[in-house]
C-alpha cells in the first residue's frame, strides 16, 4: 500500500503544500494554494485521485489553519494538526540553513512519514467550544485592558484625592460597577469632602449610599472626612481636572462592564458543555475560571493520558539525565498553552486563599509550602496535580454518558 504524505505550511490566506512517499520519492513538488472554496476543492480532488492512503499534516498555529483542516476533514480526508514545536525539533539533517515556505511543507510532509502510526485524527470541534474560546481570548484582552484603565484612573487620583481607591473593597457588580469608582466619579477632588463641614458630608455621603445601593457605615464616614484633612492634592479643583478625571472613568466602566458580559456569557455558553458539572464541581473552581478552564482545555477526550495533558499546559516536570547523572529537580518544561498555565495557576491562588482541608490538591500545595519549596515550585507541582485530577474525573464522566 503507497503511504502519501501531504505536507501542509500553512499561513494566512494560503498555504504550500507538498506530497511525498516513503524513500524521498516526491508525488509533487511544493506548490501553492489560496484558502478559497474553488482551490481546496481541486486540493481535495488532486489528494484523492493519489493511489493509497494519505494522511495530511499541518502546524496548528493561531488561527489560520482551523478552515483548511475543517474543509479536509470534511471532505472524509485524514487530518492531524501537530504542535509546531515537535515539527521545529524535528531533524534537518542538514548542515544548511534554509527557512522557506517550500522547506517547511517538504519538513512537514517528512515529519508525517516517519510519524505515520502515531498521528492523531484531526476532530472538527464543535461550535459551543470553538465559540467559547473565542470568547475567553476576548475576555483575556479585555482583562487587560481593564488593568491598563484602571491603573490611569488611580494614576491621576493620586494627583486630586490621593489613596480613595483603597477605600473601597466590595465586589464588582454584575454590571461591572464598583464602589471606589463610582465613590470618585462623586468625590473626585478631595475638596469635595473637606470644604463641606462634618455633618454636611456625612448627609450627602449617606444619600449616595441610598442612591446607589450600598451599604452606609457612619464609622467609615468618619475616616474618610478625617483622613481628607490630611491630604495634599497636586492638580486644582477646576473643570479641567473634572473633565480628565470624568473621561478616566468612563473608559475604565465601559472596559469592565465588557468584561462583566463577557464572563457571565462563557459561564452560560460553557453549562452546555457536558462536563460543565463535574468542573464546577471542582475546588478552587468558579463560574470565572471554570469556563477559562474548559476553553483551553477542549476536549479532554483527544489526550491519550494524563501526562498528554500536562504537556499540553507545560506544566509537566523535565528530565535530564545522562549515565549515571540524574538531575533531581528539573524546571516545568513551559512548552504547552501559556493561557491554560495562567489559569491553572489563578484555580492554585484561589485554592491557597480559600484552604479547603478536604482537597487532596490544597494538601499537596500546602504540604510542598511546609517542606520549603519555592513559589513557583509548588504552585506548578498543584497545577499538574489539579489537571491531572482534571483529565481523570472528566474523561470518567464523559464516558458515563449515553454516546
Amino acid at each position: 500500500m503507497n503511504m502519501n504524505a501531504v505536507g501542509i505550511d500553512v499561513s494566512k490566506g494560503k498555504s504550500m503544500v507538498a506530497i511525498l512517499r516513503p524513500y524521498g520519492e516526491i508525488v509533487s513538488s511544493p506548490f501553492e494554494i489560496k484558502h478559497t472554496s474553488g482551490n481546496i476543492h481541486s486540493l481535495v480532488e488532486q489528494i484523492k485521485s493519489i493511489e493509497g492512503e494519505s494522511r495530511i499534516v499541518m502546524e496548528h498555529t493561531g488561527r489560520y489553519y482551523e478552515p483548511l483542516a475543517r474543509e479536509l476533514s470534511l471532505a472524509g480526508l485524514f487530518v492531524s494538526a501537530v504542535n509546531p514545536k515537535l515539527i521545529k525539533d524535528y531533524g534537518d539533517n542538514s548542515l544548511r540553513k534554509v527557512k522557506s515556505d517550500k522547506a517547511d511543507a517538504v519538513k512537514i510532509a517528512r515529519y508525517t512519514l516517519d510519524s505515520w502510526t502515531k498521528l492523531k485524527q484531526y476532530s472538527l470541534m464543535d461550535e459551543i467550544r470553538t465559540q467559547l474560546k473565542t470568547m475567553n481570548r476576548q475576555f483575556g484582552f479585555y482583562m487587560k485592558h481593564k488593568t491598563a484603565m484602571k491603573n490611569n484612573l488611580i494614576g491621576i487620583l493620586d494627583q486630586t484625592y490621593p489613596g480613595v481607591n483603597t477605600y473601597f473593597d466590595s465586589p464588582v457588580r454584575e454590571d461591572g460597577s464598583q464602589k471606589w469608582v463610582d465613590f470618585a466619579a462623586t468625590y473626585w477632588h478631595v475638596d469635595c469632602v473637606r470644604k463641606r463641614s462634618f455633618n454636611a458630608f456625612v448627609c450627602h455621603y449617606q444619600q449616595w449610599c441610598t442612591r446607589r445601593k450600598y451599604n452606609f457605615s457612619q464609622d467609615q464616614a468618619e475616616e474618610i472626612y478625617r483622613a481628607a484633612k490630611e491630604l495634599v492634592p497636586v492638580l486644582p479643583k477646576d473643570d479641567l481636572t473634572k473633565l480628565v478625571l470624568k473621561q478616566a472613568i468612563e473608559q475604565l466602566n465601559t472596559a469592565s462592564k465588557t468584561v462583566e458580559e463577557l464572563r457571565a456569557l462563557m459561564n452560560q455558553t460553557a453549562s452546555k458543555l457536558p462536563e460543565y458539572p463535574v468542573v464546577m464541581g471542582m475546588k478552587g473552581v468558579g463560574p470565572s475560571l471554570g469556563p477559562q478552564l474548559m476553553a483551553e482545555i477542549g476536549d479532554v477526550t483527544r489526550f491519550t493520558h494524563k501526562g498528554a495533558i500536562t504537556a499540553f499546559a507545560g506544566v509537566d516536570p523535565g528530565v535530564n539525565q545522562s549515565g549515571s547523572y540524574e538531575q533531581k529537580s528539573v524546571p516545568t518544561s513551559k512548552r504547552g498553552s501559556a493561557p491554560l498555565r495562567k489559569t491553572l495557576f489563578q484555580v492554585m491562588d484561589c485554592l491557597l486563599k480559600t484552604k479547603p482541608q478536604d482537597d487532596p490538591v490544597y494538601a499537596f500545595i500546602d504540604k510542598k509550602r511546609a517542606q520549603g519549596k519555592p513559589y513557583y515550585v509548588y504552585m506548578t507541582a498543584g497545577a499538574n496535580k489539579f489537571l491531572r485530577i482534571y483529565y481523570g474525573k472528566v474523561k470518567e464522566y464523559l464516558a458515563s454518558l449515553p454516546q
